[in-house]
Formats: structure tokens, C-alpha cells, sequence
């Protein structure tokens, strides 16, 4: 049954997941005890790929201890009818229907989707404080936020689907109007771009530094298309952008997204799933480079599932953050896998 008008989820940024080849590795959990918040997936059910409540449990009861997860955007049950600006509120009521099916206990002991990052066109300016508004009712004391993706690259090879937005989106003075409504309503921003784009993303958050905002995926790692076989030279261009992002004190950002297609390790292309330690050390340098840039208490581990279930299992992905994070104090951990996204999220979770 096709239940979203939306098209295939294969962007050429992540796969889609294949149970049987992800089943072919299975890995005894490290630090099974350690409580987790999982602060970036999605849901989803499109033409192609169904992600939806037992799809992230049953990810989740593999023996990691997730205790709560933050909802990120998706473009996933938009209202069909009405206004055009406000059809991304259905997006919300959806993903707040499932967070209370998870705090009936139903499902589970973790809160899935206690904090809410929605959508809302920024473009529209003054205009986006209405939608806005529309989403907080919505979201049942969970909505926190949203995501206004601006990647762009001239290479359709890397963009894919992203091709067709627009280029300097966080450079637009209508986007930037509508931004400005965030702080005022308490509400953070997500940023989803490719990393030749921080400088625009620096900028903004220069600007606004009274808005809380969170760099997703490592701040979007690149080796495909014209930036494939580049990685040596690109890293310490990458690395720069990081270390500029982090002067900005009003930012945090996410670890993860690099198990995504994207970034361009490849490991969609074995006969078997990456270990964690092959992910861990794939990883690492990226990881490592962004906690010593930004400091434990403004980082998070993330999932990204299902985009990057398309290369790893929750297990996996999991186990190769502890392995990474293996040297750190105790309480750097408890920022890395908790904390942080705790506070940013502000997330009522029971002590």
C-alpha cells in the first residue's frame, strides 16, 4: 500500500537497509548499561522502505540502552489538504501520536520521539510565526525545534535530490526573517548542509547568537561524486570549517551521518557489514576531530537511522562510538551519549 505521495527514499546520499545483509554480522553489545539518547532518526513509510515505531524498537531491543530518542524531520506525513505552509504540521502531530504510543510503556521502556524537530519554510519570513505556533500545539510539549535543510552542491553526483534547492539558502534575508523566530518561541534550529557550505552556516550563527543551533552529521562529510578518492586533501579543509564552527558557543553538533553513503567509505559495497571496529576506524579521525573542536558537553552520538542502517546495524553503530569514546572520562561519556542532547533538547526524562 503507498501511504506517502512522496518519492523513493534511495537519495544516492544512503541506501536503503537490507535485513538479510546486515544479518550476516552480529556483535555482543560493549557497555550494554550505559543509558544512551538517541537525538537524531526519523520514521518514515514510503513507496519503497517502511521505518516506523517496531522498526526503531525492535533496532533498539538488539542491547543498547536507549532511553529516550529525539525525531528529526522527514518530510514524512504531511497534511495533504490546506494551506501549503502549514502542511508540514501533520508532520508533527504524527511523530507526537507515536511519542505517546511509547510513554504508554506499550512499547518498550524508551521514550521514542520525546523531543520533536519538525519543519517549517523559513523563506517565509515573518509568515513562519504562525506555522510555528501551529507546530508547538501540535507537538504536545515535545516540539523543540526544526530543521530547514539547506545542502546544496553543484555536482548532481552529490547532491541527488538536493540539486533542485536553492544555493546560499542561509545567506536568503527572507530565510533569515523567518529564523529569527525562533529564538523568541524557544525553539532551536537544526543544520543539515555539505561541508563546503559551513562558511554560510558560521555565518548564521554569528548572527544569531541568542539561537540554539546543532550541526548535524559531523557537518556533512563528503567522498562521492567530485569529492571522491580526495580524502586527504579534503580533510583538512573540513577540519578547518569544524574548528571555525565550534568558536560559535551557541552551536553543538551531532556524531554520526557517516554511515551514509555520502561520506564515501564505502562499506555498502562488502560482501559482509562493516565490524565496529572497521567503523570505528574509518570514523575516528572525523569524530575525534569535532569532540576535541566543540568539547564532549557540546557533541552527541547520533543513529541517523534508517539512513545509515543502510550500511550498519543499531548494534554496530553503537559499539564503534563506545569503542571511540573508549579513553574518555566517565563524565565525558555521560555528555557524549546523554547529556548533551538532554540539555539541547531540554527532553523531560525521569531520573
Amino acid at each position: 500500500m503507498v501511504a506517502s505521495n512522496l518519492p523513493s527514499t534511495r537519495s544516492g546520499l544512503y541506501d536503503d537497509p537490507r535485513e538479510d545483509w546486515l544479518a550476516l554480522h552480529k556483535e555482543e553489545v560493549i557497555d550494554p548499561a550505559r543509558p544512551i539518547v538517541d537525538p537524531h532518526h526519523h520514521l518514515w513509510d514510503r513507496r519503497d522502505v517502511r521505518y516506523l515505531m517496531d522498526d526503531i524498537t525492535d533496532d533498539i531491543a538488539s542491547g543498547h540502552n536507549i532511553i529516550a530518542t529525539v525525531y528529526v524531520e522527514a518530510r514524512s506525513m504531511y497534511r495533504a489538504s490546506g494551506p501549503e505552509a502549514f502542511r508540514p504540521v501533520g508532520e508533527v502531530e504524527f511523530v507526537n501520536g507515536v511519542a505517546a504510543m511509547a510513554a504508554s510503556g506499550a512499547y518498550g521502556k524508551p521514550l521514542i520521539c520525546a523531543g520533536i524537530v519538525g519543519h517549517v519554510d523559513l523563506r517565509l519570513g515573518d509568515a513562519a510565526k504562525a506555522v510555528l505556533e501551529a507546530e508547538i500545539a501540535a507537538g504536545g510539549g515535545r516540539f523543540r525545534g526544526i530543521r530547514h535543510s539547506s545542502a546544496w552542491d553543484p555536482d548532481p553526483n552529490v547532491a541527488h535530490f538536493y540539486s533542485t534547492r536553492p544555493k546560499g539558502l542561509l545567506l536568503d534575508p527572507n530565510f533569515r526573517k523567518g529564523f529569527a523566530c525562533l529564538a523568541p518561541l524557544g525553539l532551536s534550529y537544526d543544520g543539515w548542509l555539505f561541508f563546503p557550505q559551513l562558511s554560510e552556516f558560521i555565518d548564521l550563527a554569528r548572527a544569531f547568537p541568542d539561537t540554539k543551533m546543532c550541526l548535524d552529521h559531523c557537518g556533512g562529510v563528503v567522498g562521492i561524486g567530485s569529492y571522491a578518492n580526495r580524502r586527504e586533501e579534503l580533510f583538512p579543509v573540513w577540519k578547518k570549517s569544524i574548528q571555525e564552527v565550534a568558536k560559535c558557543p551557541n552551536v553543538v553538533v551531532k556524531l554520526g551521518g557517516l554511515a551514509m553513503t555520502l561520506p564515501g567509505f564505502g562499506f555498502e559495497k562488502l560482501p559482509k557489514p562493516p565490524t565496529s571496529e572497521q567503523a570505528a576506524a574509518a570514523w575516528k579521525p572525523y569524530i575525534e576531530t569535532c569532540i576535541e573542536a566543540f568539547g564532549p558537553n557540546r557533541c552527541m552520538f547520533e543513529s541517523n537511522f534508517p539512513p545509515d542502517k543502510g550500511t550498519c546495524s543499531y548494534q554496530v553503530i553503537f559499539n564503534a562510538f563506545k569503542r571511540i569514546a573508549a579513553n574518555a572520562s566517565e563524565a565525558e561519556k555521560t555528555a557524549l551519549f546523554s547529556k548533551t542532547a538532554t540539555d539541547f533538547y531540554r527532553l523531560k526524562l525521569e531520573s
